[in-house]
């Protein structure tokens, strides 16, 4: 409970405001829920205790990291055959997403926490849809926060896939009609709930589309049309029908050998799409697995890491690049350590 003052100080300034005539009072109820979610959020071991979040309205944020450790979109244990026990594979996104953020470079921005649960509780699948609700509360969570903070550019650190929906979706509402999305993934992500694999974060492209189930999607602000999304790095469909599915939206697609010399094939199609500003999607399983493995998919020939890095690059030199998610990041090796470290006397 170490952020029970920084919530009680931030309620009370929100208090204050309202008696002065800054804040309307309907504002002052939705930051009490909001502070109370991450509140209740320090009983997950996804703390939000580092959210510190600026309420003074002269001081608008302009970019902010947002740490989304979702795990519960993905159904991946039986690949992770590194890891045993299945419950510390599935939760692997979540150790992944707190080393991303170790890892990124300290450059002052402001942090936010997701709040998700790690719970160990019998997942199950609701209307086509792995652990829906427990998805949609945490949906709710990560837009609360977007709504308060009201960032202009957010960088988001997965996570599996679907930790892109809400920021890319609160960006394109924001935008509106100015943002393009490129998805730089070895999948298309665009299964819907039915489909033989019903994890949430195959159906990320398909949800930032407005598609999919009628709950989750409801709760998004906004919706990205076909036309403004490329994906890059693509090389398994998987099955025909998502192959076929992909023909149907309208989607266009770079496989890794389109970008292997140069940027040129995005360049064109970002000088066509008709905006000014692009969000990022980039899923680690894009990368070569004879180079790293990083992500939870290791399907062969993929993009080397110079090249994802160039084209992300290439991107900002034609448009403003508003989002940026680096999602999917499978840490095997750490969370071996973790469970080794676990069984240590003095540590237990």
């Amino acid at each position: 409970m170490n952020n029970l003052p920084v919530l009680a100080s931030v309620l009370i300034e929100c208090y204050l405001r309202t008696q002065k005539g800054k804040m309307d009072r309907l504002r002052f109820l939705k930051q009490i829920l909001v502070f109370t979610a991450l509140l209740y959020g320090t009983s997950f071991p996804a703390k939000a205790q580092n959210n510190e979040i600026t309420m003074d309205n002269n001081q608008r944020t302009k970019t902010i990291r947002l740490v989304y450790p979702q795990w519960q979109g993905g159904d991946i244990a039986h690949w992770i055959t590194e890891v045993k026990d299945p419950e510390q594979a599935s939760r692997g996104y979540y150790l992944g997403a707190q080393l991303l953020n170790f890892l990124a470079p300290d450059n002052g921005q402001e942090t936010y926490t997701v709040p998700v649960a790690t719970d160990k509780i019998e997942r199950k699948v609701t209307d086509g849809v792995l652990d829906k609700e427990v998805l949609i509360a945490q949906t709710r969570a990560a837009l609360d926060i977007l709504k308060i903070t009201r960032p202009d550019k957010i960088v988001t650190l997965g996570g599996e896939c679907s930790a892109s929906v809400v920021p890319f979706t609160y960006l394109a509402d924001k935008y509106k009609d100015d943002v393009a999305m490129i998805w730089i993934d070895a999948h298309p992500d665009i299964t819907l709930p039915g489909d033989t694999y019903a994890g949430y974060h195959a159906m990320a492209v398909t949800a930032c589309m407005g598609l999919g189930d009628k709950h989750i999607v409801s709760e998004l602000p906004m919706k990205i049309a076909p036309s403004k999304i490329l994906f890059v790095g693509l090389r398994d469909w998987e099955r025909d029908e998502i192959k076929a599915r992909q023909e149907q939206y309208g989607i266009k697609h770079l496989t890794p050998e389109n970008v292997r010399e140069n940027s040129d094939a995005v360049r064109q199609w970002l000088q066509s799409c008709g905006t000014s500003k692009v969000v990022i999607h980039f899923d680690m399983d894009v990368l070569d697995p004879a180079e790293i493995i990083a992500a939870v998919g290791v399907v062969p020939d993929g993009m080397k890491i110079a090249e994802v890095v160039r084209v992300i690059n290439d991107i900002g030199q034609e448009k403003d690049i508003v989002g940026l998610t680096v999602a999917e990041p499978m840490p095997r090796t750490a969370i071996r350590i973790k469970n080794m470290l676990e069984q240590l006397p003095l540590l237990k």
